[in-house]
């Protein structure tokens, strides 16, 4: 009968043992969301006044963020947005009373 000869292959890489560490790592990673899924239903279980200082800290670092404007910026800004409500408001009353005046001729 014929003999049939398991070929041995040289395993340079060691695949064995990264197959057992991939095992590894997903296996604590099964157990780390296990964890985080935990502490969630924990923070679930917080009292409203918990919420609610998170939500003011929350606000007073988005505050820290924001770019806020010079004084002499907001003064140029104030002056040209008056100027434009004068002229826009003089601008749609001309153009009021002329439409009056071509209404008034008819």
């Amino acid at each position: 009968m014929a003999e049939v000869l398991k070929k041995t292959v040289d395993d340079k890489y060691n695949t064995e043992e990264i197959k057992k560490s991939l095992k590894k790592d997903k296996k604590e990673k099964k157990e780390s969301k296990k964890v985080e899924n935990h502490s969630k239903k924990e923070d679930k279980k917080k009292s409203i006044f918990d919420g609610l200082r998170s939500f003011f800290v929350g606000v007073s670092t988005e505050f820290k963020r924001v770019h806020w404007t010079t004084k002499e910026n907001m003064i140029k800004y104030s002056i040209a947005t008056v100027f434009f409500i004068f002229f826009f408001g003089i601008f749609f009353y001309i153009i009021d009373v002329l439409f009056a005046l071509i209404q008034s001729l008819f």
